[in-house]
């Protein structure tokens, strides 16, 4: 175990301390943090309306808010709250993005903010055009005609065309536009630092207000950065017919990756290095924010998503699992982790704490056990992390691995063979356990169940090992 230990601190930790560090990658996990209170916002009004709207028909068939009074108002003004939060998830995330990169080259971040959102918005579509062909009598013809101009609608004696300017598309500005805005943010942003760096601005008089100066000083960078971001959007239409960019990474980029996603082999290597990470005291979660943030997270925005607005003549649930068997929603995502193998913290750090108030026979570990566990049913671990120890503390490396592997797949596969509901609300993390996985499966009264057969079963692994710490004598450390 020394070997082993001795192994990662040599080549594992040095990688995990560079990634922790990496200023861009800082930024990108301190962006999708900055968006927290938009989507916690618009996940409360989607959960709110789960609880009132979606769960009481499973159990009434007869069941229907839109006609209770004060329920349907209820309802409608948490519509008003996703409408701007979740469903402009992508464009939050843009502002974010920009800002926190900016940021970290340490130049103007409010116009580095604005230039990420500029750069989202320039590429998403701002028309739309749809025909239905079909036989139009002359009369109904002639009156869709005569409105052309005002309404959009033409028609011909074969069918009709239906089109307007000013509409923009939704489905470019929620969780779907996070890939593009990762990548084409980061291009414009990064110019923009850059041009700021160079000095190449506007310059002010001394007698200029220092606010004034600053927002002068950002123009042309801005500018210029947004110009190039224009080009690129202009090269790629005329190369494709007329296609977005955004449209192609969402096609090419980001839907491969949400695939891949999907299967056990990726989700169990992404708990492994978590796992990893924190045993070194380098915060998992955070280090890997990029990838659990950027590919999960956004598979739960778009579960998210579905679930409030419906699928192919379904709501809540029965959405989402419609939107699966078409590719177009997810059965894991960001949330899943937290509530099938995470309880207690990254870990399920609970089940340790239980073991060792069961077993344990030493007065350190009992102490430490004592003070954590309440922090630990609100999934703070960072008591029993670094009280414990577990970060670099051998014998309880094996199970600290094992045991959210695990879970996790107890986890996945319980959702996958559809014995319980896939995540699709967030919830915020500090929801004690059991609670948590109700709450995010959309009130799936089976998915507690499943969170407590994982613990039931973790704590089996981590028992052993409780047992066999207590024949190591605390004063000669571990």
């Amino acid at each position: 175990m020394d070997g082993l230990t001795s192994w990662m601190e040599k080549y594992i930790l040095p990688v995990a301390a560079k990634i922790g560090a990496q200023k861009h990658l800082v930024a990108l996990r301190d962006a999708f943090i900055g968006t927290m209170p938009a989507t916690m916002a618009g996940s409360i009004a989607v959960m709110i309306n789960a609880i009132i709207r979606d769960l009481p028909p499973q159990f009434w068939p007869s069941y229907d808010a839109s006609t209770i009074p004060v329920i349907r108002e209820i309802i409608s003004i948490n519509g008003f709250v996703w409408n701007g939060t979740l469903a402009v998830a992508g464009l939050v995330f843009a502002f974010s993005w920009g800002y926190n990169l900016a940021r970290a080259y340490r130049v103007n971040d409010l116009a580095g903010g604005i230039v990420g959102m500029a750069t989202l918005i320039q590429g998403i579509a701002f028309s739309y055009s749809t025909s239905v062909a079909t036989t139009v009598p002359a009369n109904l013809m002639d009156e869709i005609n005569a409105g052309t101009a005002t309404t959009g609608w033409s028609a011909t004696a074969e069918g009709i065309t239906a089109g307007g300017w000013g509409w923009l598309n939704l489905n470019h500005l929620n969780g779907n536009a996070y890939f593009t805005v990762m990548i084409m943010g980061a291009i414009s942003v990064i110019i923009f630092c850059k041009l700021m760096l160079a000095n190449i601005t506007i310059k002010m008089p001394d007698s200029v207000p220092p606010a004034v100066s600053k927002a002068f000083a950002a123009i042309l960078p801005a500018t210029i950065a947004l110009y190039v971001i224009a080009i690129i959007n202009f090269i790629v239409g005329q190369l494709t017919d007329g296609q977005l960019i955004i449209d192609l990474v969402q096609k090419y980029i980001a839907e491969p990756f949400l695939g891949l996603s999907q299967g056990i082999g990726a989700v169990l290597i992404v708990t492994v290095f978590v796992q990893i990470f924190w045993f070194f005291g380098i915060h998992g979660p955070n280090v890997l924010a990029p990838v659990l943030e950027g590919i999960w997270g956004q598979a739960q925005l778009i579960n998210i998503d579905i679930f409030q607005k419906g699928y192919d003549g379904k709501t809540g649930t029965s959405a989402v699992l419609a939107a699966i068997e078409d590719g177009k929603a997810y059965m894991w995502v960001r949330g899943s982790f937290d509530a099938f193998a995470w309880f207690g913290g990254s870990g399920g750090t609970i089940v340790l704490l239980i073991a060792i108030l069961v077993f344990s026979k030493r007065a350190d570990y009992l102490t430490v056990a004592k003070l954590s566990i309440g922090p630990g049913i609100f999934n703070i671990n960072e008591p029993v992390m670094f009280g414990l120890p577990i970060v670099l503390n051998a014998i309880m490396f094996i199970p600290f691995i094992v045991a959210p592997l695990v879970a996790t797949t107890i986890g996945w596969l319980a959702t996958y063979w559809g014995l319980v509901s896939p995540v699709s609300q967030q919830v915020t993390w500090v929801v004690p356990p059991m609670l948590l996985s109700f709450l995010a499966t959309g009130a799936d009264w089976r998915a507690p169940i499943v969170t407590l057969v994982c613990m039931v079963v973790t704590f089996f692994i981590w028992a052993p090992f409780v047992i066999s710490a207590n024949k190591i004598d605390p004063k000669l450390g571990e």
